[in-house]
C-alpha cells in the first residue's frame, strides 16, 4: 500500500491523503467502466451526422435569439469522435453581454517529419458581441493534444492549456504566459474564488527542474512508499495545489492517477468509505484539522463539486443505477435532493460564476447502463441540459444540445445566471431567465 501526505507551507500534514487518492483510483476505474460499457466503435466508412434529426427534449421554453454558427467555420463533428470523450468546443460567457466560443478547426497540418505533431490540432476562436453576434476578435490556436484546452475565470479573462503550458487570455484574444509545469498538465480545476488551482501533470521523478516551471518545495511534500513499491516504480503524476496568481505551491503529492480533488478557499473534501454502503464527507481545512460535513450512502464513491465556496453537489449511485443528487452546505445543512434515472449518463456540471444556478448535462439513452446491458451508441438518443436554482433545485430550464459532444464544452451560463447559452440545431442559442433568487454567499 502506498501513503502519501500533503504539507501546508511546512504545517502539519494530511494524514489521510492516501484515501484521497485511493477514492480517486475508484472515480478513475469508473470512468474507465463508462467508457468500455459506453461506445463500441463504429466503421469508418459510418459517416452518419452526430446531429440528431430531432430533438427528444423539447427546450422548456423560447430561446430569446440565437446565432448560427456555420458562417463562423463550425461544423458538426462526424459520428467517429463519440465515445472519445475528446473536447471539441468551449463555449464561455466572458461577461454578460460577450461569448467566447473555440472549436476544433478541421484541416491540413503541416508535420514536416515531426512525430509530436501527430497530436496537434487547430482550434478556431472568436468573440460574439450579444444579441447581435457581432465578431470582435478572432484567433486560430495549435495545441497538441484533445483533453480539455480552456477555463473561463470570473473576471473575463480565461486559462488556455497546451501541454505543460497554461497561458492567460483576454477578450482581445491575447495570450500571455502564466504558469509553466514540469510536465503535460493533464487536468486542473479550480476552487469557486478562482484563487486556487488544483492540478494534475505527468513528471518523472528526479528530472531536472525546468527554468521557470512550477516548483514543488521540500516544506510542501512528504511522499512514503511501503516495501510493496519498488524503488523504480514511482509514480510519475504530481498532483498539487497552486495559487493562480502567484504560482506558489501549497500542497503536492505524487499519485498514478490523476485524481479530482474538490477544493473551496478553505480546504478540500474527501469522501471515506463506512460501514456498508455508507460515504462520510470529511472537510480537510488547509490551514490543518478537519471537519465531518454528512454522510450518505452510495454503491460506487459519490462525486463531488463546489457549487459555491459553501455549498457542494453530491452526486452517489442507487442500486438500480440511477443517481442521487443531494445539495448541501460545508456546515452540513442539506438544501435539496433529487433522484436522476439510470438513461442519463455521462453528467458534467457547469456552475455559474456567482454560484447561484448550475447546468447539469447528460447523455440521454434508451436503458440503463450495467454489466449485463452495455451501452451502444445506437442506444443514445441525444444530450440534455437542466439549469437549476442551487440553492432549492428547482429546474428553471431543459433544452437539447447538439451535435451530441460527449466531451463537454457545449454549454455556458452568464456572471449574472441570468443568460443560457446551448450549442443546438446549427446555432448558439441564448436563454434567458429571471434573476435568481439571494441565497447563500456564492464565492466568498
Amino acid at each position: 500500500m502506498v501513503k502519501r501526505f500533503f504539507g501546508f507551507d511546512g504545517c502539519a500534514p494530511f494524514a489521510r491523503l492516501g484515501q484521497v487518492l485511493a477514492i480517486a483510483a475508484v472515480l478513475s476505474a469508473s470512468a474507465a467502466q463508462g467508457q468500455l460499457f459506453g461506445h463500441h466503435a463504429k466503421s469508418k466508412s459510418d459517416t452518419t451526422s452526430a446531429e440528431p434529426a430531432k430533438p427528444e427534449h423539447p427546450p422548456s421554453q423560447p430561446a430569446a435569439f440565437r446565432i448560427p454558427v456555420e458562417p463562423l467555420g463550425f461544423f458538426a463533428p462526424g459520428a467517429i469522435y463519440q465515445g472519445q470523450r475528446d473536447s471539441l468546443v468551449s463555449l464561455d460567457f466572458l461577461d454578460e453581454d460577450h461569448l467566447l466560443f473555440t472549436f476544433h478547426a478541421p484541416g491540413l497540418i503541416r508535420r514536416e517529419g515531426n512525430p509530436s505533431a501527430d497530436d496537434e490540432r487547430q482550434i478556431r476562436a472568436v468573440v460574439l458581441a450579444l444579441p447581435s453576434g457581432t465578431l470582435n476578435a478572432e484567433a486560430l490556436w495549435t495545441l497538441h493534444d484533445r483533453g480539455r484546452y480552456l477555463w473561463m475565470l470570473n473576471d473575463g479573462h480565461f486559462l488556455l492549456r497546451n501541454q505543460n503550458d497554461l497561458q492567460l487570455g483576454d477578450a482581445s484574444l491575447e495570450l500571455k504566459p502564466s504558469l509553466l509545469f514540469q510536465g503535460p498538465l493533464l487536468w486542473l480545476e479550480l476552487d469557486p474564488s478562482q484563487d486556487l488551482i488544483a492540478t494534475d501533470s505527468r513528471e518523472l521523478a528526479g528530472a531536472k527542474p525546468q527554468t521557470g516551471a512550477v516548483t514543488s518545495p521540500a516544506t510542501t511534500s512528504a511522499w512514503i512508499a511501503s516495501d510493496e513499491v519498488k524503488p523504480d516504480a514511482q509514480p510519475n503524476i504530481v498532483l498539487r495545489i497552486v495559487r493562480r496568481t502567484t504560482g506558489q505551491v501549497m500542497l503536492v503529492s505524487r499519485t498514478r492517477t490523476t485524481v479530482h480533488l474538490p477544493i473551496n478557499s478553505e480546504g478540500f473534501v474527501e469522501s471515506l468509505r463506512g460501514k456498508g454502503r455508507e460515504w462520510v464527507l470529511d472537510l480537510n481545512y488547509f490551514k490543518g484539522g478537519d471537519r465531518v460535513i454528512g454522510s450518505l450512502d452510495s454503491m460506487c464513491a459519490p462525486s463531488v463539486e463546489f457549487v459555491s465556496n459553501p455549498e457542494v453537489l453530491v452526486t452517489t449511485c442507487n442500486p438500480d443505477n440511477s443517481r442521487w443528487m443531494v445539495a448541501m452546505s460545508t456546515d452540513g445543512k442539506r438544501f435539496w435532493n433529487v433522484a436522476k434515472p439510470p438513461t442519463q449518463i455521462w453528467p458534467r456540471l457547469i456552475m455559474a460564476p456567482n454560484g447561484l444556478r448550475f447546468a447539469r448535462e447528460t447523455l440521454t439513452v434508451t436503458h440503463g447502463i450495467d454489466t449485463f446491458a452495455p451501452l451502444s451508441f445506437d442506444d443514445v438518443t441525444g444530450q440534455l441540459v437542466e439549469v437549476y436554482d442551487a440553492i432549492t433545485g428547482r429546474v428553471e430550464l431543459t433544452a437539447p444540445a447538439s451535435p451530441i459532444l460527449d466531451g463537454g464544452g457545449n454549454v455556458a451560463i452568464s456572471p449574472s445566471a441570468r443568460r443560457v447559452a446551448i450549442l443546438d440545431a446549427g446555432a448558439i442559442q441564448v436563454y434567458e431567465l429571471p434573476a435568481p433568487a439571494a441565497g447563500i454567499p456564492a464565492v466568498r
